[in-house]
């Protein structure tokens, strides 16, 4: 298969399936906690959209990161949580609902934000001559085509047939990991030989933006007073960032391998920071518990 078949069909088709995923297992009353809990939803919306970003250009600054490996760091940054911050909720005994919401809320925004950031990161970390034109509106409407759409046409299908949707919920999450799993082999295989630096720099830089974005997400809901399930499910939502995604953009509609770098690291980091972190939360609940 040639690179840029994979690049600018393959790429985006199965995003397109991995959002459709995402759709199937929504409701509209999915989105009435926005209503119901506004508190504890407006604070996780604040904190992956804007604190995180924020956060994630600290660390840039802190590792003395620039060029396409920062610009990948921020790119992750910049990108919502999967359906696998919902899945890792489950698994540490979070607010499902609160997860599922700030996925899908955040999933809608961010086509819209993206972009802007991206212009804005890259006149931060790039130099004149490494900056990569970026046409706002054509990426506002391929990401909508990418993300929103399948969103949408997944909450259809789930209203008008939810016998398929409860069947093609399951097969769809384990193609979104299987996928993410051969993309990021596919991408480390292409840069083995670059991959121990990449990896020291761009590694390091996603494993502490994982590791700080769980702590802070789930200190800063402590600070709100949100209650143990509700801090759980914004700590996770927090740390936890769509790789696929990040990816997408990077390779698709920047062209640009360096910067998928972060999101790779990231992409196999994730699965085990993020059960050890739900462990660590798990084992806390249960000692309060029996305190």
């Amino acid at each position: 298969m040639k690179a840029d078949l994979l690049v600018q069909v393959v790429l985006p088709a199965a995003l397109f399936i991995i959002m459709l995923g995402m759709g199937l297992s929504l409701k509209l009353a999915d989105f009435k906690l926005v209503a119901s809990k506004p508190k504890a939803v407006v604070l996780g919306i604040v904190a992956q959209m804007l604190m995180l970003p924020l956060l994630a250009y600290i660390i840039v600054l802190a590792l003395d990161l620039n060029g396409a490996l920062a610009m990948g760091v921020l790119i992750l940054a910049l990108c919502p949580g999967g359906t696998t911050s919902n899945l890792y909720t489950f698994l540490a005994k979070g607010d499902i609902a609160l997860s599922v919401t700030l996925t899908s809320v955040v999933s809608l925004l961010a086509p819209f934000t993206v972009p802007f950031m991206i212009v804005i990161f890259m006149g931060l970390v790039m130099g004149a001559g490494q900056q990569i034109e970026l046409p706002v509106l054509k990426t506002i409407i391929q990401l909508v085509v990418i993300t929103i759409i399948p969103i949408g046409l997944g909450m259809l299908i789930n209203r008008y047939k939810p016998s398929f949707s409860a069947r093609a919920e399951n097969p769809v999450k384990i193609f979104s990991v299987v996928f993410l799993l051969l993309i990021v082999a596919g991408i480390v295989m292409k840069n083995i030989n670059q991959m121990a630096d990449y990896f020291s720099q761009a590694g390091i830089a996603s494993l502490l933006l994982n590791i700080s974005c769980m702590i802070f997400g789930y200190g800063l809901a402590k600070l709100a007073n949100l209650n143990e399930a509700q801090s759980k499910a914004i700590s996770i939502e927090v740390g936890f960032q769509n790789g696929t995604l990040a990816i997408v953009i990077a390779l698709t509609l920047l062209q640009n391998t360096e910067m998928a770098i972060a999101a790779t690291c990231y992409s196999l980091i994730m699965f085990v920071t993020g059960a050890v972190f739900a462990w660590v939360l798990n084992r806390k609940s249960n000692v309060e518990a029996t305190a």
